[in-house]
Order: C-alpha cells, then sequence, then structure tokens
C-alpha cells in the first residue's frame, strides 16, 4: 500500500529546532498496518519534502560508491550494498537517530551491519551522512592501514558499532545492545524524564539467518519482549553457492513469529514508501522485536550479474560496472562521483547536533531533578568503577571448589558493583553464577540482573558482548569448560573488539568424573591461551579465585576467561599470596636459591604443593602458582626471572589437559604432565589416579631431573 500524506487539521508549525525557533510540520504518514487493526502515525526526521528523483539519486549514489569501492580494490561484495541500498537510505535518513559529530553518543540509535561482507554500504553511509571518513578512505577500501577494511571493524571506522562479518554474530550482538538498552531505561527513566530512549537497528542476510546462533538470539529477543529492535532482513534468495533453494526451504516469517516477533513484508526492496511504512509500524510495536522482511535484488542495476549468485563475492568488473551505471543513468566516470544535491541532502550533522543538544538539554533537567540517578547514569557508562571493600578470604588447609569461591565473590562484587549483569546457559547451580535473591531480566521484570540464557552458550557470549558494546553494564557469562567450544566464535571477536566480558567455565578437567570424556575438557583451556587478547586465569584455590575476580572487573580491553574447578580443592595460598595472581604468577613454595621448580596451575597446584614437602630432603624445591600466561607474559623479565630464574633448568610442569605449549616453560629439557588422550567415565578422584595426577608421579619426575647432570 502506498503512503498519503496527511496535514493534521488545526497544527501549522512544529517546534524543533530547540532555542533557535520553529521548522514547518513534516507530513506525518498514515500508515496501515497489515493484520492491525488500528492506524499508526510517523513524523520522519527527514526534511518535509524528498524530490523523487533527489531520493533516486541518493539511493544510486549509495550503490555506486560500494560498487566503486569493490572494483578499485579488486575485492569485496558489490551485489548485498546494490540490493539493500535503498533500505538503507530509508533508515538512515528518515529513523535513524544519530549525531556523525558524536558516534559515541550515549543516547544514539544502534546500527549493525549484521552481514559485514556488505561493508561497503555501510561506509558509504557514514560518509555520505557526515561521519569523519572522507572519500579518500572510500578509496581505501580493504588496503593496509585504512579506516575501510574488508568487514566493519569496531575502532576502526568511526560510526562502526560492532565488528561484523562472521554470519549471525552481529545480529546476536544487536539483541545484547537492545537488551542492554532496556536494562538501562528501566534503572534510570524516570517519569517526564527519558533519558534512555533508542532504538536498535540490524540488517541481517540471508546466511545470517541460517546460522544456529540466529536462531538461539531470535528465541531470546521475543521470548524477552525486546520492542526496540528492529532487524531488516536482505532477502535476496542468493548466496555464494547460488540460490538459497538449494540449501534451505525455511518459512521465515512463519519461524520468527512462532519466537514471538512482529513480522512484516515489504515486497519491493526498491519502494521507499513501502520501506518506510513498514519501519514505522515496527517502531509503533512496544512490546516485541520486529522484523522487516524486504525482497531484494543482490547487485541490482547490473545488466549482467543481478540477481546471481555473480554478483556476490567479487568485483562486478569494469565492463558489468558501466552497464550498470549505464542502466540506472549514473556517470560512468568519475568513479565515486557524489552529486552536491545528495552530499547536501544526507549529510546528518546538523540534525545530529539538535538532537543530540536536545539530549543534553533533558540531561540537565534530570540532574537538577535526580542528581544521584544521574551521577549513577554517568558512572555506570563511563564504566567507572567503584572503590572496592575488603574481599571474602579463606583458611589454609579448607577445601572448596574454585567455582563455589566464585560465586562467593560473585555475590560480593554484587553488593557494590551495581551494573554487573549475567547468567549462564541452563547452568546456573552448576556454575554458580547467580547470587541468592538476585531478580532475573524478562519482559516483566526489566530490572532484573541476572539472565536466564537457556541452553544457547553460542549465544549467550555474543548477547553479551552486545551489552557491552552498548555501554553502562558489565556483563559475564558461565557454562561448562567443555562448552567453550559451542561459544568461542563470540569470544574471539570480543577479543578482537577488546571486550571486558567475563567467562566463568567451571567443570574444567578430568574432574568432572562420572560424566565422562564428552564433559571433561583436555584441550580447550590451551584453546583458550592461543585467542589473541583473551586473559585466561585458572586459580589454585579460593584465595586465588577471589583475586581472579578482581582482574576480570578491573579489566577494560579484552575478555577474562575464569577456569573453575567441580571438585574441592585444598586453600593452600594465604590471602596475600594470593594476590601475586595479578601477576600471572608467583613463588607459592620455595622463596630463594632453588635446585628444581614445579610449575602447576588450578587443582595441580595442591599436588605440587604435596610433592614439594616429599621432596624437601631431596632438594631445594620451589612451587610456582602460574594460574594466568597471559598476565606472567606482561610481567617485568626481571620480575619473571625472578620467579622462573633461567639458571634453574629442572622444571615439572602439571596441568590436567593437553602438554602442548607447556614447552615455554619447561624448556627441552623439563617434563610436562599433562593429558593427551581423552578421559573416561568414572570418579574424579579416581581419574587423577589412573592418569597419573599424584604427587607421586611428580616427587619421580623432579627426582628424575635431580639426578641428571649436565
Amino acid at each position: 500500500m502506498r503512503l498519503q500524506t496527511y496535514w493534521p487539521p488545526g497544527l501549522g508549525l512544529l517546534h524543533g529546532e530547540g532555542r533557535s525557533g520553529y521548522r514547518p510540520l513534516r507530513p506525518v504518514k498514515l500508515i496501515l498496518v497489515p493484520h492491525c487493526a488500528q492506524l499508526v502515525t510517523h513524523v520522519y526526521n527527514s526534511p518535509m519534502k524528498t524530490d523523487t528523483v533527489l531520493q533516486e539519486e541518493c539511493i544510486n549514489t549509495i550503490r555506486f560508491l560500494a560498487a566503486d569501492a569493490v572494483q578499485q580494490a579488486r575485492s569485496g561484495h558489490p551485489g548485498m550494498p546494490m540490493g539493500a541500498a535503498a533500505m538503507a537510505y530509508v533508515l538512515w535518513t528518515r529513523f535513524m537517530k544519530h549525531s556523525p559529530d558524536d558516534p559515541d553518543w550515549a543516547d544514539r540509535d544502534r546500527f549493525v551491519l549484521s552481514c559485514g561482507h556488505g561493508s561497503a554500504l555501510l561506509y558509504a553511509l557514514l560518509h555520505l551522512t557526515g561521519y569523519a571518513l572522507s572519500l579518500d578512505d572510500l578509496r581505501a577500501f580493504r588496503q593496509w592501514g585504512s579506516r575501510t577494511p574488508g568487514h566493519p571493524e569496531r575502532g576502526v571506522t568511526p560510526g562502526v558499532e560492532t565488528t561484523t562479518g562472521p554470519l549471525g554474530q552481529g545480529l546476536a550482538n544487536a539483541v545484547g545492545m537492545a537488551m542492554a538498552e532496556r536494562m538501562l531505561e528501566h534503572e534510570f527513566n524516570r517519569q517526564g524524564h527519558g533519558i534512555v530512549n533508542h532504538h536498535t537497528y540490524a540488517i541481517v542476510s540471508d546466511g545470517d539467518l541460517m546460522e544456529g546462533i540466529s536462531h538461539e538470539v531470535a528465541s531470546m529477543a521475543g521470548h524477552w519482549g525486546l520492542g526496540k529492535l528492529i532487524c531488516l532482513w536482505d532477502d535476496n534468495a542468493i548466496t555464494i553457492d547460488g540460490e538459497t533453494n538449494l540449501a534451505v526451504s525455511d518459512r521465515v516469517e512463519d519461524r520468527f513469529r512462532a519466537y514471538g516477533w512482529h513480522v512484516s513484508r515489504v515486497a519491493d526492496g526498491n519502494d521507499v514508501d513501502a520501506l518506510a511504512a513498514a519501519l514505522a509500524a515496527a517502531r509503533s510495536v512496544k512490546d516485541r522485536p520486529s522484523l522487516v522482511c524486504v525482497r531484494t535484488v543482490i547487485g541490482y542495476g547490473s545488466p549482467g550479474k543481478a540477481g546471481s549468485a555473480k554478483a556476490h563475492g567479487a568485483p562486478l568488473g569494469k565492463e558489468d560496472l558501466l552497464a550498470a551505471k549505464e542502466s540506472l543513468r549514473w556517470p560512468q566516470a568519475p568513479a565515486f562521483h557524489i552529486p552536491e544535491a545528495v552530499r547536501s541532502s544526507m549529510c546528518a550533522r546538523a540534525r545530529g547536533r539538535q538532537v543530540q543538544e536536545e539530549w543534553n538539554a533533558s540531561m540537565m533537567r534530570y540532574a537538577k531533578a535526580h542528581p544521584d540517578l544521574a551521577d549513577r547514569y554517568a558512572a555506570w557508562m563511563a564504566n567507572e568503577l567503584p572503590a572496592m571493600p575488603g574481599t571474602p578470604s579463606f583458611e589454609l588447609g579448607s577445601r572448596i571448589a574454585t567455582r563455589a569461591a566464585s560465586g562467593e565473590a560473585l555475590g560480593h562484587l554484587t553488593d557494590f558493583l551495581e551494573n554487573l549483569v549475567g547468567g549462564s546457559a541452563d547452568l546456573t547451580g552448576s556454575n554458580k553464577t547467580r547470587v541468592p535473591g538476585q531478580q532475573a531480566f524478562g519482559q516483566h521484570s526489566p530490572g532484573g540482573h541476572y539472565l536466564y540464557f537457556g541452553v544457547r552458550e553460542h549465544a549467550m557470549a555474543a548477547v553479551c558482548n552486545g551489552m557491552a558494546l552498548h555501554g553502562g553494564l558489565r556483563p559475564y557469562c558461565g557454562t561448562f569448560l567443555v562448552f567453550s567450544d559451542y561459544l568461542r566464535p563470540a569470544l574471539r571477536l570480543g577479543a578482537l573488539m577488546g571486550l571486558p566480558v567475563t567467562y566463568i567455565f567451571t567443570h574444567d578437567s578430568i574432574g568432572v568424573g562420572e560424566d565422562g570424556p564428552t564433559h571433561q575438557p583436555i584441550e580447550h583451556v590451551m584453546a583458550l591461551r592461543a585467542i589473541p587478547n583473551v586473559v585466561v586465569i585458572r586459580p589454585a584455590d579460593a584465595n586465588e579465585t577471589v583475586w581472579a575476580w578482581q582482574v576480570a572487573v578491573r579489566r577494560a580491553r579484552g575478555p577474562t576467561a575464569l577456569i573453575l574447578t567441580r571438585q574441592a580443592v585444598s586453600v593452600v595460598s594465604t590471602e596475600s599470596q594470593a594476590a601475586g595472581l595479578q601477576q600471572g604468577g608467583y613463588v607459592l613454595r620455595g622463596e630463594g636459591d632453588c635446585d628444581a621448580i614445579i610449575l602447576a596451575t588450578g587443582s595441580e597446584v595442591e599436588i605440587a604443593v604435596s610433592a614439594a614437602a616429599v621432596l624437601e630432603s631431596d632438594a631445594r624445591v620451589r612451587v610456582v602458582s602460574i594460574p594466568s600466561w597471559e598476565l606472567f607474559a606482561a610481567q617485568s623479565a626481571a620480575y619473571r626471572e625472578s620467579v622462573l630464574p633461567q639458571s634453574v633448568w629442572r622444571r615439572v610442569a602439571i596441568e590436567a589437559g593437553t602438554t602442548l605449549g607447556w614447552e615455554r616453560y619447561v624448556g627441552d629439557r623439563g617434563t610436562t604432565i599433562g593429558i593427551n588422550r581423552f578421559g573416561a567415565s568414572a570418579p574424579g578422584n579416581v581419574l587423577y589416579k589412573k592418569l597419573g595426577f599424584t604427587a607421586d608421579r611428580v616427587v619421580r619426575a623432579v627426582r628424575s631431573l635431580l639426578e641428571f647432570d649436565l
């Protein structure tokens, strides 16, 4: 249905320029929403009248900036930007609330290009709307050191909200952003003071909706009723291999309705009025997320490649690009052509400054009415860490699982870290992630800070990334260590973006016991250590666990993974010794000169301590607890030498996991006691004995080295 312009009777002017005066009232479109019994009004954010020719020029400018960038780079994906240009234009010029002069303004709408391979579309939008992204930046698409990488990267390009490319991740991040907005809205908004009031928009592709993570997060968003989440599906029915019907026959619209989403369809992705109507209808839905299904043509305008996989992942080629420009009546030269009328029409800097100034004024009124809330809001958004009082401590010789100690530490932290939010992937009791009395977040309890993620590890991690990206919250999440495999893609992207998400990985070894090898992680700790910018901490005991949490909440630039035991372990460190965890490794026993060193992490540290006690009559043996390789590597060379003197080559490492990697500490003459096979189903203490994780074996290994004389 086409929209009809409607001027409300009796209204002539609409205040909108703040202190500078008034501007004419813009047309209000009456929108007939399918399956709804009411009319919805929407005031566009665009100028009062949009000339059809200019509108078409704007859309074609977006198309060919993207296609020219891909062609110049001889690499990239031109088809998606060419097909989705109209929906992106309508969203960014008529609906998006943003401020190009201040890309990080707190109350901006968030936009996620989940199909990050279409990055040239986003770069064109950012340039045209006035962000600090030059035309030369677009010309440098996909080149070394450019601000226009092949897939959008947060922190590289102003205005890019999240790093996308691995399909489905962006959609999941958008769900996390919408959740954060909902939590903060409930926490801070008061009658007459809506300081948190923005939408999260995402463009998703066929590929995004095929990935399993899309099912997980769509179910979450529907269950939680995230009404300010609006996704546009670029339904072009093409993937790299060809038509989507080669692989899927899903009824996507029915699927999303079943998840509890509001769903609408735009039959022609170039019908600007229909796109605007669908977006307006989606914005009117308050209790459900919305999916706008937009049928587009990949590579629109290219006579030879439109509608085919040929337009997906490679430049159009010189001849096809010229033919596309001719078919859409676009100048064939020069490349990167931008009509002046388009530039002035699409620039959003003035409108962005105005809406931000109005928000700033509302914040001043809010601060006057609610000064304490205003201070808290500023502190949350700045991720300020309050002064932390004393922490729990545990007596030497007592026995407690580090997962249980983590639960106690978490309960202590939530008393003063009010914006700490998180949950577990259906393992709340096992992971010890919920503090007693903590309210659960839900559609009707937006003030809850505990999240029941369900059996959805991958979505859990990606949603936590989205919450961290939004700002204002400190997310954590938990599951069994063996299931870190299920969430690794999201963890990796969080590391790439430097997001301070805390991961609670419990049941960290063969100590899991009777559940058997399917649930006993072997290679997982080392696999996590292999990811750049992830700090992995496997504390030896309860006191080290408390300090591990201190490190995690203080860390601002990257994920922290806490690796925790199911079984009880002895407290082997004093509170003051455990503070050495902050350095990643420290001398737990045997200060001064030594003849041999035993290194260990986690539950194996108590084995090392027991072995050292037996060896007292043999030699001077040092025990080093090394809970975090990453933190230890970050220390000065002098500190590392003081803990692991190079002159002491007799070294034995023990860890209930793969031996791969320990050579960095034991060298080619030392010994590593580990496990390079899968576990078995038996009680954990039996497995430790059967697989050689005993003090006796460590003693034998050290004595063997002591007997060897160079």
